[in-house]
C-alpha cells in the first residue's frame, strides 16, 4: 500500500546542516500495524510527517497505492491526505470554537461535495463512531470541557472519519496517564484489526510499541528492524 524508498531529510541554516534522516526505507502493508519507536529527536515524526504527505523530503520518494505523492501537485496531495490517509497527533489540534461532533465530521467537511442526504450520512458516522469510543454523552461538549484521553479519542474519530486506508499516530499517548493511554491503544488495535485499517504509530514507548505487529529503532537516520 505505501512504500517508502531512500528517505533523506537535510536542514540547512546559516551555520551548519542537520541530517536527521539517512536513507530510510520501510513499506506498509494494507491492514498492518506498525510502530517506529526511537528517542525524542531522532526524527520519528518527522518521517511520519512525509510517511504522509505534511512533509516532503531531501531525497527518496513515497510511493502511496503505485503512485508518487511528492510527484502530485498540490491539489492532489491534499485530496490525497483528506481522503486516504488520517492523523492523530500528541496535542489533539482540535478546534476549540467547534464541539466534539464538529470536530469529528470536519474532515468530511473539507472534503467537500456534500449534498443534503451526504451531510446527513456524515453526521451519522460521527455519531456511530464517538458512540463507539465512549463519547455519545460528550458530543455537544467543546474541547475545554473533555478530559486528555477523552480529547484523544475525539481525535481519533476526527481521524478515521473518511474511512481512511492508513492512520498515522505520533505520540498520541504522549499526553496522557496510564489508563487513559491503554485505552487509547486498545482503540487503535480494534480499529486496526475490525476495518483492516493500516496504523503507523510513532513513540517512545517500548511498551506501547508491543501492540503492533511490526516494530521498526529509528537510530542514526536509518530504521532497524
Amino acid at each position: 500500500m505505501l512504500t517508502a524508498k531512500n528517505i533523506h531529510k537535510s536542514y540547512e541554516d546559516a551555520k551548519m546542516g542537520l541530517s536527521v534522516l539517512k536513507g530510510v526505507d520501510i513499506e506498509i502493508n494494507k491492514g498492518s500495524f506498525v510502530a517506529l519507536v526511537g528517542p525524542s529527536g531522532a526524527g520519528k515524526s518527522t518521517l511520519l510527517n512525509i510517511l504522509g504527505g505534511l512533509d516532503s523530503p531531501s531525497q527518496g520518494e513515497v510511493i502511496f497505492n503505485g503512485r508518487s505523492i511528492y510527484g502530485l501537485g498540490d491539489q492532489a496531495l491534499s485530496a490525497l491526505r483528506n481522503r486516504k490517509i488520517g492523523f492523530v497527533f500528541q496535542f489533539y489540534h482540535l478546534l476549540p470554537e467547534f464541539n466534539v461532533l464538529e470536530n469529528a465530521m470536519m474532515p468530511g467537511f473539507i472534503a467537500g461535495g456534500l449534498n443534503a442526504a451526504g451531510r446527513l450520512r456524515l453526521r451519522e458516522s460521527a455519531v456511530e463512531l464517538l458512540d463507539q469510543v465512549g463519547l455519545a454523552q460528550r458530543m455537544e461538549h467543546f474541547p475545554d470541557q473533555l478530559s486528555g484521553g477523552e480529547k484523544q479519542r475525539a481525535a481519533i474519530v476526527r481521524g478515521l472519519i473518511n474511512k481512511p486506508e492508513l492512520l498515522l499516530c505520533d505520540e498520541p499517548t504522549g499526553n496522557l496517564d496510564s489508563l487513559a493511554s491503554a485505552d487509547v491503544m486498545s482503540l487503535l488495535k480494534n480499529v486496526n484489526s475490525r476495518d483492516h485499517t493500516a496504523v503507523v504509530l510513532v513513540t517512545h514507548n517500548i511498551e506501547l510499541a508491543k501492540i503492533a505487529d511490526k516494530v521498526y529503532h529509528l537510530r542514526d537516520g536509518v530504521l532497524v528492524n
